[in-house]
């Protein structure tokens, strides 16, 4: 964070199918070298695929899986008298968002043998369940702020 002047966000311009900002941010996560015409492809079929199989639109498909696995807590390290102690701070919804997100993709990338585009298909159909790589990220996550609520009054 610069001590000079504000960080201006930059202004994302939603997706031409689905007319939404997060679906845009979602692309360009899953962008590999600045190629955003094979990514748009990659999450469209995912999506289409993906909401086929739970037989919902993919609008509503994709905000309910990013609501399943964005998480409520996180924990950040704080250094308190020579000792660093692990502190649970609530996550905004913006984070929360990109952490699900990226959790997601990474899980889709762990797979293995089968396209790209069908792993992150499947990656959304197990976030719906409760299931899959990217939920119990969430619920590790979860586990640690709750085992390291004692520390909660370190956060000042």
């Amino acid at each position: 964070m610069p001590r000079s002047k504000l960080v201006r966000r930059k202004v994302l311009q939603p997706d031409e199918r689905y007319q939404d900002i997060r679906v845009t941010k979602f692309i360009n996560y899953v962008m590999r070298d600045g190629k955003k015409d094979k990514a748009k492809t990659i999450v469209y079929g995912a999506l289409d695929v993906a909401a086929e199989k739970a037989g919902m639109t993919p609008s509503e498909l994709f905000e309910k899986a990013l609501m399943t696995i964005r998480p409520e807590v996180e924990v950040r390290p704080r250094r308190v008298g020579g000792a660093t102690y692990q502190i649970p701070v609530p996550v905004s919804k913006s984070r929360g968002e990109a952490m699900a997100m990226r959790w997601m993709i990474q899980a889709a990338d762990e797979r293995s043998g089968r396209p790209m585009e069908m792993k992150l298909a499947e990656e959304l159909v197990n976030a719906i369940k409760n299931e899959g790589d990217a939920i119990k990220k969430r619920e590790n996550m979860h586990k640690m702020a709750e085992a390291n609520r004692a520390f909660a009054h370190f956060k000042w």
